[in-house]
């Protein structure tokens, strides 16, 4: 008994020329254009929080009300900071690129009917 089935094999798919489409090319772009500033500035926000708890004890144990210091609320900030990034992003992806990568897909699938 074989495990093989008779089922056809799915056309094939030139990849080389989708991914040389000048709406590929549009796709990448914009997400670059998103992804690495965002990337960049939260990694400037991160290393600023870090170089902070290391060399700047006073500052960041200075005391706002209560127990609650400069350096927790830096700390809880990085929580909040990539919340935001992750709701930008969706709203971006879903505005800019979403669109044009179902366009992509689209052409594709047609190409291969």
């Amino acid at each position: 008994m074989s495990t093989e089935t008779d089922t056809p094999s799915p056309p094939e798919t030139d990849w080389d020329k989708a991914h040389d489409s000048p709406e590929f090319k549009e796709l990448r772009s914009r997400l670059r254009r998103f992804v690495f500033p965002v990337s960049a500035l939260f990694l400037v926000w991160y290393l600023l929080y870090v170089l902070l708890a290391d060399y700047a004890h006073g500052f960041m144990s200075t005391k706002l009300f209560g127990n609650i210091t400069v350096g927790l609320v830096f700390g809880l900030l990085q929580f909040v900071s990539t919340f935001v990034i992750t709701g930008l992003y969706v709203r971006y992806a879903n505005k800019k690129l979403d669109p044009l990568a179902e366009k992509i897909r689209t052409d594709i699938e047609s190409e291969t009917k």
